[in-house]
C-alpha cells in the first residue's frame, strides 16, 4: 500500500551490482519506498507487505540454480494478487522473452541498459495513471 502518498516498489533481482544500483535510483526520488529481494521466494515470503509495484528480473538463477526464475515468481504473484502490477527486467533484449512475459500477465517489459530507469519510471506513472482512471470510472458507475 502506499506510505504517506509513496509508492512501496519491490525490486527483485540475483544481480547485486544491478539490484543495488536500481535501489539507489529509486530511494533518490522522494515518492519512492524500496524493499530489495535477491529471489522470487523472499520476494513471495515479502508479499504481505503489500507492494504498489513490483519490478522483477526474467532470470533469477544467478545466485542458486533451483530458484524459482522470473516467470515462476510472476505466476505465483498473480496467484497470490492479480491486482499487484508486475514490471519485469531482462538483460536480454528478445520479443519472444517480451512476449512471453506479457502472457503470463505482466505490466510490461524492461530491457537493462542505461536507460532503464527512466524506462521504469515511465512504466510505474502509467500503471498509477491507468489505476486513477480505473477509480474514476468505479465512481462514476456508482453514481449512475
Amino acid at each position: 500500500m502506499r506510505n504517506d502518498n509513496k509508492i512501496k516498489v519491490f525490486l527483485v533481482d540475483d544481480d547485486s551490482v544491478f539490484l543495488k544500483s536500481m535501489e539507489i535510483e529509486f530511494s533518490y526520488r522522494n515518492e519512492f519506498v524500496v524493499e530489495t529481494f535477491s529471489s522470487g521466494e523472499l520476494c513471495i515470503q515479502n508479499i504481505e507487505n503489500k507492494p504498489d509495484v513490483i519490478i522483477l528480473d526474467y532470470h533469477l538463477d544467478g545466485i542458486n540454480k533451483t530458484a524459482m526464475n522470473g516467470l515462476q515468481t510472476l505466476d505465483k504473484i498473480k496467484e497470490i494478487d492479480r491486482g499487484i502490477p508486475v514490471i519485469m527486467l531482462s538483460s536480454h533484449d528478445k520479443i519472444d522473452i517480451a512476449v512471453s512475459c506479457m502472457d503470463h500477465k505482466a505490466f510490461d517489459y524492461v530491457v537493462k541498459s542505461e536507460t532503464a530507469f527512466v524506462r521504469l519510471q515511465k512504466a510505474i506513472e502509467i500503471i498509477f495513471r491507468y489505476q486513477n482512471i480505473e477509480n474514476e470510472l468505479h465512481q462514476y458507475k456508482d453514481k449512475m
